[in-house]
């Protein structure tokens, strides 16, 4: 059960969109650390629509969560890297749309890839307490 609790205060500017200004993760809680995972399918294929890049990384990140035994509720922080300024509305749109509420710390930039097919990379931090 995640007791992850957001941290919300009107002392520093607000969210620029669905995000929290910060997550604190409880002393005893597991944490996991997901390594940057890019819009491919389990077989390695990578669409060109970049919007379909984008579900399927946040998918990957998903079910690596879920061998974990922890769910996207449990994500506290989230580090994406996307490769144009197009890409940050898009990252917003599927995040929010994926998230369906859940609020979790999250930074974007805009940068190049290891692959120039590649249109999203997504790293997160998830904590949970058992």
């Amino acid at each position: 059960m995640s007791m992850n609790r957001t941290i919300q205060t009107n002392k520093a500017p607000p969210s620029f969109s669905a995000y929290s200004q910060a997550v604190e993760v409880p002393a005893h809680a597991r944490t996991v650390y997901v390594s940057g995972q890019v819009g491919a399918d389990a077989d390695g294929r990578i669409p060109e629509d970049p919007e379909t890049q984008h579900v399927l990384a946040w998918r990957n990140v998903f079910a690596i969560l879920e061998a974990a035994g922890m769910a996207k509720t449990d994500i506290v922080d989230v580090f994406a890297i996307v490769t144009s300024q197009e890409g940050v509305k898009t990252f917003r749109e599927v995040r929010d749309r994926m998230f369906d509420g859940h609020l979790a710390c999250s930074t974007i930039m805009i940068a190049g890839l290891a692959s120039p097919d590649w249109k999203i990379e997504i790293a997160v931090r998830a904590a949970r307490v058992d």
